[in-house]
């Protein structure tokens, strides 16, 4: 198991602790060697030990409710420092024969959906590194168990891909 996996399972664990109908959770990756290096208090008070070579999960402040996840991410810009980043976030899904009976209209959609009885709340916790690496890690509430979480690499290419691009630098326009 690779560092990324570790911390994408530990953040799903963590975030298990926490239950379900939580908002969603933005954190930075960081070496824990550049964080004892560049904060050596702060890497204490997280008790990371001085000889292990992990990743520092730094949760982030709430992104915004207005916005959709899609533009909070969009303005995302991350220091050098930060090696990652990882974002928990719950979702309700449908089987794909259920999408064509969506209602138009957004409120009762959401109505909808949210009394569908093939419904399914499934929390996805999403890692990604500078260099392209993602790993994944789902679980479903109506299978809510540790041996129960579903992992790999390609299990939410969107939302990696999302979250690969907060690393791209911004291109300004004609430029």
């Amino acid at each position: 198991m690779n560092l990324l996996e570790e911390v994408v399972l530990d953040l799903e664990r963590h975030s298990a602790t926490a239950g379900w109908d939580t908002p969603p959770r933005l954190y930075a990756l960081v070496a824990s060697a550049e964080l004892r290096r560049a904060d050596p208090e702060l890497a204490g008070q997280l008790g990371l030990d001085p000889e292990a070579d992990t990743f520092a999960a730094l949760e982030q402040g709430e992104l915004p409710e207005a916005d959709g996840l899609d533009e909070a991410l969009a303005r995302i810009v991350w220091p050098e420092a930060v090696s990652g980043c990882a974002l928990v976030v719950e979702r309700v899904v449908l089987p794909p024969e259920a999408e064509a009976d969506i209602p138009e209209n957004e409120a009762e959609a959401a109505a909808w959906v949210a009394e569908h009885p093939l419904r399914e709340d499934v929390r996805m916790v999403v890692g990604v590194l500078r260099d392209g690496d993602r790993h994944s890690a789902l679980r479903m509430r109506r299978h809510d168990a540790d041996d129960e979480v579903l992992s790999g690499p390609d299990l939410v290419p969107a939302l990696a891909d999302a979250l690969i691009a907060t690393f791209e630098p911004d291109v300004e326009p004609g430029g």
